[in-house]
């Protein structure tokens, strides 16, 4: 089968509804129906991008067809399966639109809920309309429970509440995107990444189906890497454009620490003539003092690494919502 991939049209398209799919084969027929259908029902231009993260159950077979006589319809296809986020961020990066809404391809998130979201998003003239799925049709134990604990944890500490970071049922407007990068598994932080952006941002309740298609790709192994990815957009949230006043601190906290403990031993051994050779107390003072010069030299590289980046793309630590008068 050729491969069926369409450039970018030049007619304007008001919004991208951007689906990730990865061995939805089952899916993919009533998905791309559901969504063309609802599309086609709001009388708006739109574009509808499929991004196949390397599927390998013959999903090229089914949607390439579809796309040959659907012309809103655009299909990415990886050469492997790179993962979610960056089937997202190709996703956001080709798509067209003004807004660009998201959701998953097992259709979990019904495609009917899109229009509401659109209607949030410009109606309330916000950035981000994430979806929050209150009544989640999935298993407890395996799905529920640890998301309930996850979204508590992330919320209280990036400041950004949400009750649903895992749904992938989201609006945005495409204009905040072209300042957000997301890479390794950071799509599920991606309202974070917008709150770094000065984006405002909203929660509603959403619909949630129950899977009746293909397999779940999720699963409670997935809370380490959310555990790290925390880490990462907390550190960047906070010290991104900075990164000396952390490791400043610590390093600052471990000298000083350790010059007093080294300081006070040098004085015993000056004014009592103490052996101060065998102590744990010499050893712990030097390391600390080893550590602390360590950490501020990592501080210091940092922000010379942060001043390259910006400086080399030219890109603004602030930004602009809008600029009055002349």
């Amino acid at each position: 089968m050729p491969r069926v991939i369409k450039e970018p049209s030049e007619n304007s398209v008001d919004i991208s509804v951007v689906i990730p799919i990865f061995n939805e084969v089952d899916n993919i027929p009533l998905l791309t129906g559901r969504v063309l259908s609802v599309m086609r029902g709001m009388g708006r231009p739109f574009e509808l991008i499929l991004v196949d993260d390397g599927s390998s159950d013959g999903s090229r077979d089914v949607y390439g067809p579809i796309a040959a006589r659907e012309p809103e319809l655009k299909i990415i296809r990886f050469r492997r399966n790179f993962g979610q986020t960056a089937a997202m961020a190709a996703g956001f990066d080709i798509a067209c639109g003004e807004i660009i809404v998201s959701l998953d391809g097992d259709l979990q998130n019904p495609p009917e809920e899109i229009p509401r979201l659109v209607d949030r998003l410009e109606g309330d003239d916000l950035d981000l309309v994430s979806g929050w799925r209150r009544e989640r049709r999935d298993r407890a134990v395996s799905r529920k429970l640890p998301s309930f604990f996850a979204n508590r944890i992330i919320s209280r500490i990036t400041g950004v509440k949400l009750h649903d970071y895992g749904c992938s049922l989201k609006a945005y407007r495409a204009e905040i995107l072209k300042d957000v990068q997301i890479y390794g598994e950071l799509h599920r932080f991606l309202p974070v990444l917008v709150s770094m952006e000065g984006g405002r941002i909203a929660e509603m309740e959403v619909k949630h189906a129950p899977r009746t298609m293909g397999r779940s790709k999720y699963g409670i192994s997935r809370t380490y890497r959310v555990l790290m990815d925390l880490l990462t957009v907390t550190f960047l949230k906070q010290y991104g454009d900075r990164p000396q006043h952390a490791f400043g601190f610590f390093g600052v906290a471990m000298f000083g620490g350790g010059v007093l403990i080294d300081g006070y031993l040098a004085a015993l051994k000056l004014f009592t003539g103490a052996d101060i050779g065998a102590r744990p107390l010499l050893l712990l003072g030097t390391l600390m003092i080893i550590a602390g010069i360590q950490l501020l030299s990592i501080g210091l590289l940092s922000e010379v690494m942060a001043r390259t980046y910006y400086e080399s793309q030219g890109k603004p630590r602030y930004r602009i919502r809008e600029i009055v008068g002349e």
